[in-house]
């Protein structure tokens, strides 16, 4: 890893492309490269599957272009691009070459060079061999996952905690443990590098970075009337003016910033119609309500609790405890559905005493709950465990983690809100998507924001997807997005 003294001087200068390409070539590890082979699929299902068709080889393309001048050897058979079906703003990459950015990133940029840059800075993570250096851990969006790292950091150093987060974290270490600022400066750079050799107008950088900067402050307002969160291992590339303001500089350093490729129009066609925010397939978060279409199910959270939906469950954060819905096999018993519940938080390492299940019935369904007490070096913790029949062959549940002596209490109204929804209920949800228009005579940023398919911020969203200021004037002819509810992928 270099230093944080070499690293402030290292600045961008014009080497000539196949210099670039060939300079201090390398193998990546055969050991990283079968481990990464080995769990794409699984972490591509995880965030929620790939995008396929013209846009994945857009991106597969881009990629590839700007890969090949990051020194690494047969750089064409070496890296692998994958489009992610992901609602988080977001790309990473693992250390055996494979580079994911998620459709909800995607819909952020621009033109591009914004692209060019991202995929680069994610090439750049792998050609300087970052993954040796990281410091932190993540887990697996899953019920072992997320809950065993919400426990693991509850119970500080007891031996339930420890087991919990040492299962928790074998999966996906490879693909989203987070970085050291330096490293993230140190892959701005070798970004901005691979983009200028590529032929990209390495003003992309700064302006994608800023596309980030803004669109974080925008959730930020928006979360209290949003119940959507951006998980931990999300952010794995810290947001802040400082670095938009780095990039900035060294795009300057280059003489050819304002220069070279931006390709807007062909980036913008794209972009038409993909998803924004979740997909109907995965459920939707509207407020504080998560609603599946197709399995055909509703719940609330309570107020001011946040929800981040993933592809096998949605997690639920709030001040007096954390929550994860999920499913699991049923046998058409619920109490044994309960001690399984239990028992894949542990993987059976450690016990969780927990009390006698109760049946309920909750909207017309039949249910069971049990509530156990975890006593740890940091203090007692209560897991709760709240299961529905919904089916003979179904069954749903949330897991709920609260102070001790608090139970299920700070979650009972979302324990009780669980529905059924109706065949018209789940006919309504409908995906939001990108639509490219032209700008035209008379257009203004207030009447094409009111098109966008949100209830509230319709113009500070406009401005944010289009990185335009709160003082722009569109110009005829000029093409912009907005996001307009679509009709659902059969």
């Amino acid at each position: 890893m270099r230093s944080k003294k070499y690293l402030a001087g290292l600045a961008i200068v014009a080497i000539p492309a196949a210099a670039l390409a060939q300079a201090g070539q390398r193998y990546l590890s055969q050991r990283d490269v079968a481990e990464a082979q080995r769990q794409h699929p699984e972490l591509v299902a995880e965030f929620g599957g790939a995008e396929t068709g013209s846009r994945a080889a857009y991106v597969e393309g881009v990629g590839r272009r700007v890969a090949s001048y990051s020194g690494i050897a047969n750089p064409g058979q070496t890296y692998h691009f994958t489009a992610l079906n992901s609602a988080v703003e977001n790309a990473f990459s693992v250390p055996g070459g494979y580079v994911y950015i998620t459709r909800q990133l995607m819909g952020l940029m621009n033109d591009e060079s914004e692209l060019a840059f991202v995929l680069g800075h994610e090439t750049a993570h792998i050609a300087a061999n970052h993954a040796r250096a990281r410091q932190a851990a993540a887990t697996r969006n899953s019920i072992l996952g997320v809950l065993g790292a919400i426990l693991g950091s509850a119970v500080g150093g007891s031996g339930f905690g420890n087991m919990i987060s040492q299962s928790a974290q074998q999966y996906s270490q490879l693909a989203t443990l987070g970085f050291s600022r330096d490293q993230e400066y140190q892959a701005d750079t070798l970004g901005i590098r691979y983009m200028l050799a590529a032929g990209y107008d390495p003003a992309g950088s700064a302006t994608m970075l800023d596309a980030l900067v803004r669109a974080d402050a925008l959730e930020t307002r928006i979360q209290g009337r949003d119940s959507r969160s951006t998980p931990e291992w999300a952010r794995t590339h810290p947001l802040s003016t400082n670095r938009t303001q780095r990039a900035q500089v060294e795009a300057q350093r280059t003489g050819r910033a304002g220069q070279g490729l931006r390709n807007r129009d062909n980036f913008l066609a794209q972009l038409e119609g993909v998803y924004v925010d979740d997909d109907p397939a995965q459920g939707v978060i509207d407020g504080r309500s998560f609603t599946h279409p197709d399995l055909g199910f509703q719940f609330v959270v309570p107020t001011g609790y946040t929800m981040q939906n993933g592809a096998s469950a949605v997690t639920i954060t709030g001040s007096a405890g954390k929550a994860q819905f999920s499913t699991g096999r049923f046998n058409g018993d619920l109490a044994t559905y309960i001690n399984q519940v239990v028992y894949g938080l542990t993987q059976g390492r450690s016990q969780v005493p927990m009390g006698p299940p109760r049946q309920t019935t909750i909207n017309g369904i039949p249910a069971m709950y049990s509530v156990g007490r975890a006593n740890t070096s940091s203090g007692a913790l209560d897991v709760s465990v709240m299961a529905y029949r919904w089916g003979p062959d179904r069954a749903y549940h949330f897991v709920m983690l609260t102070q001790a002596g608090s139970g299920i209490g700070p979650f009972a109204s979302m324990v009780d809100s669980l529905r059924r929804l109706t065949s018209q209920e789940a006919a309504s949800i409908r995906p939001r998507i990108i639509d490219v228009v032209t700008v035209g005579a008379g257009d203004t940023v207030q009447s094409l924001s009111r098109r966008m398919a949100y209830r509230d911020y319709q113009v500070d969203r406009f401005l944010s997807l289009n990185g335009l200021a709160s003082n722009a004037r569109l110009a005829p002819g000029q093409k912009v997005k907005v996001v307009i509810f679509g009709t659902r992928r059969t």
